[in-house]
């Protein structure tokens, strides 16, 4: 008896996305270890946390508007056009925090724009997103004229440069931002309506939840946060190149469903796109590591959101599949 009962707290253990990924982290980190001794050394540990803090960051929104059943391909851009603004004003003599606040109000604003035309003209987010990314690169680009704003003071950059304990600012920035949206989407009711909005929006509605006050107001918290990855970037590289951002949307988007959001909405959690921005940013590491060419780099990003999406649509047909053995049984 108490081996099925231990086989069966293991089995629900693998059934729980998160449990499933901190296992594979932590197999993989070990594996890893083995050929490179120092993978698990400080400094890479360091490195890799700062790799994925921006993936992260983004990605806390980016869950949050999944799970409501909608998406935001124009974070990276967004996250370029912000840095871009923000950058250009202190160099004009904007004090920086003012300049921060601009940034991030430029990201609330796109957000909106995205959340209105999804929800008031009940396009694609997918289309509406697809074409916002394009506006917000080109606008970027136009002013910024298509080179980097250099020249950054040093009270702008010591944000991205600076450390506290010998931890860079962009992890613990990361890390405190992860905690607090965990804890929202987990216990407050406002950001809970998402998942029944994203499972059926109609029986939502029905039930009095305002479906679109939730979508519009996720897509703003998303471009908020696009719009910190981006000023934050800035800071830490000293720098405000057009190019920031480039593909961040596939590596934010990847992030979440390795996590277990779910591309039809109703399912994940941010600590699970956490795990899952970790586990490629482990990945990319330990790349590097192994001399791998960079623009590998790219090509299996793409394998694992392929894989990531073939293993949700499985386990969601096994699922359904039990569910209706068990009222089959039921029934009899």
């Amino acid at each position: 008896m108490k081996i099925a009962k231990i086989g069966l707290k293991i089995k629900k253990l693998f059934e729980i996305r998160e449990s499933v990924l901190v296992i594979l982290i932590i197999i993989f980190a070990l594996a890893m270890t083995i050929v490179r001794p120092r993978f698990l050394g400080v400094g890479n540990i360091l490195s890799i946390l700062l790799s994925l803090s921006s993936t992260a960051l983004v990605a806390c929104g980016m869950c949050s508007l999944l799970v409501s059943g909608c998406m935001d391909l124009s974070v990276g851009s967004m996250a370029a056009l912000s840095g871009v603004v923000s950058c250009l004003m202190i160099v004009d003599g904007m004090p920086v925090p003012l300049a921060f606040i601009l940034g991030l109000l430029i990201g609330a604003g796109g957000g909106l724009i995205n959340g209105l035309l999804v929800t008031h003209w009940n396009i694609s987010p997918f289309i509406i997103t697809l074409g916002t990314m394009n506006i917000f690169r080109g606008l970027t680009q136009i002013i910024a004229q298509g080179v980097a704003v250099v020249r950054l003071p040093r009270s702008f950059t010591n944000f991205g440069q600076g450390k506290i304990f010998g931890i860079q600012n962009p992890i613990l920035v990361c890390l405190f931002i992860v905690i607090i949206f965990d804890i929202l989407l987990r216990n407050f009711r406002f950001f809970r309506q998402g998942y029944y909005v994203g499972g059926n929006e109609r029986s939502a509605v029905m039930t009095g939840i305002n479906a679109n006050k939730v979508k519009i107001i996720n897509f703003i918290i998303v471009g908020i946060l696009a719009s910190l990855a981006g000023i934050t970037f800035a800071s830490r590289f000293g720098n405000a190149s057009v190019t920031i951002g480039t593909g961040m949307e596939m590596q934010v988007i990847t992030a979440c469903v390795i996590g277990g959001a779910s591309l039809r909405g109703g399912e994940g959690t941010i600590f699970g796109a956490f795990l899952g921005a970790m586990l490629m940013s482990m990945v990319v590491s330990a790349l590097n590591l192994l001399g791998v060419d960079v623009y590998w780099q790219n090509v299996l990003t793409g394998v694992i959101l392929i894989f990531a999406v073939v293993m949700d649509m499985i386990i969601k047909r096994k699922r359904e599949l039990a569910v209706r053995l068990e009222i089959a049984k039921g029934r009899e």
